[in-house]
């Protein structure tokens, strides 16, 4: 042993070219093995469906089963689970403990630290189960409250019970590529006060929900791409519902903080140890939870007779209603109705062409193109310049409001394209109302 007794430090390394070897037969190696599919913090169970899998980020590779009723923690070589590919964005998590009481005591203690109201309790545990669930399109949480409601502190707390416990809330980017990047690096996106949503933010977030992919030219290539899927939680705090567009609305999930009163109110330091003492139960109450939902789920499919647009997640409520006996997905559908009267009066054209609809006895339709339209509909006393000029920029922005004006009883849409050009149809059935 010709280094025998040489501390590891001080002792000669490699060559260039037995690195370059050595890189080479792991590639050699590599391709003729068959691909295998790599995970970010959650996976599907390749044998069973109704089964989960979750990281919890530590260097040995363990990770929880969430399986129908049951969950355990597993070191990687105890059974073969899924391969899971680590970032810089992913934090370690503790290890998960049973608590006594079961998954009542979990969210008990998660209401310990983070003071909602009684309503938003129950829709605040169904995004964070989602967020348990590989593949699943799921609302976007923000948590709205009066200033001094701890919105930034609690949006970390809810974070960091999925993402590791020094997980962080983002400021977004100046790019759409940037966000891009950051958003296929982690696992929830979580982004923080937020003044106001621009278009171009509204539409990345919902792609985000559904699932989208960036696709780059790869480096140190003229004619490859490198694509990077993605389908992520997304957490949302301090955001200005006026902005909403209502793509954007159909796809949120309002999370209501309570005011913090001055015998209530902790300091940081203790606020912040009282979370990491409960942080392994309440992660365990979740998993718990999660374990009994899971093995409800299959039912929601025969059970539901109507669905929103978030089609999985409302059957995710369903099934939480059942084990739990809460009524979010009364709850949900409800928050929905208020957030589209929200995007309306926000929104100067849609209130317009609400309030004209409306003012006729349904049955009732109106057919003629985008100029015309305009001129029906005069700019209101006070409008903003956000109030289109032009026929283009109206037919463009009816578009965007149609799913809140359908809502409202009042249906828009683009009819065939005739030679004089693609005239709208704006119409309204017997029992529509304003409200």
């Amino acid at each position: 042993m010709p280094h025998q007794g040489v501390r590891p430090e001080h002792r000669p390394h490699p060559s260039q070219a037995a690195l370059a070897d050595a890189i080479a037969s792991l590639e050699a190696l590599a391709m003729d093995s068959a691909p295998q599919e790599v995970h970010l913090r959650v996976a599907p169970d390749p044998e069973d469906p109704h089964t989960t899998w979750l990281d919890l980020g530590h260097t040995d590779g363990t990770s929880v089963c969430i399986e129908p009723g049951r969950w355990s923690v597993l070191a990687p070589d105890a059974v073969e689970g899924p391969l899971w590919r680590r970032s810089k964005l992913l934090r370690a998590m503790p290890v998960p403990e049973h608590p006594e009481g079961g998954w009542q005591r979990g969210v008990e203690l998660l209401r310990s630290v983070l003071p909602m109201s009684d309503e938003s309790c129950p829709m605040a545990v169904a995004w964070l189960l989602a967020a348990l669930r590989p593949g699943m399109p799921r609302p976007v949480a923000y948590l709205t409250g009066e200033s001094g409601t701890g919105k930034s502190t609690g949006g970390r707390m809810m974070l960091r019970l999925i993402d590791g416990l020094d997980a962080h809330l983002r400021s977004v980017p100046k790019t759409e590529d940037d966000l891009a990047v950051t958003t296929a690096a982690g696992w929830c996106l979580a982004l923080d006060n937020l003044s106001g949503i621009p278009g171009w933010l509204s539409d990345f977030l919902c792609r985000v929900v559904t699932g989208d992919a960036l696709m780059k030219r790869e480096l140190y290539s003229d004619d490859d791409v490198a694509v990077v899927l993605y389908q992520r939680p997304v957490l949302l705090t301090s955001i200005d519902l006026g902005a909403l567009r209502g793509d954007l609305a159909e796809r949120m999930l309002p999370i209501e903080l309570q005011p913090i009163t001055g015998q209530r109110r902790r300091t940081e330091r203790s606020l912040w140890s009282t979370y990491a003492d409960s942080h392994p139960q309440i992660l365990g109450g979740l998993l718990d939870l999660a374990a009994l939902v899971w093995q409800k789920l299959p039912e929601a499919t025969d059970q539901l007779a109507e669905r929103p647009r978030m089609a999985d997640f409302a059957e995710m409520l369903w099934a939480l209603d059942q084990v739990t006996g809460w009524t979010t997905l009364t709850t949900y559908t409800g928050a929905q109705d208020a957030l589209i009267d929200d995007v309306i009066d926000g929104d100067e054209l849609a209130t317009a062409v609400l309030q004209w609809a409306l003012s006729h006895q349904p049955p009732w339709t109106w057919e003629g193109p985008a100029a015309q339209l305009l001129n029906l509909l005069p700019a209101p006393q006070g409008a903003d310049k956000d109030w289109p000029k032009t026929p283009a920029v109206l037919s463009s922005r009816l578009q965007q409001a149609a799913p809140a004006l359908r809502r409202r009883g009042v249906d828009v849409r683009k009819m065939q394209r005739t030679k004089s050009g693609r005239p709208l149809r704006i119409s309204t059935e017997p029992g529509t109302t304003s409200s």
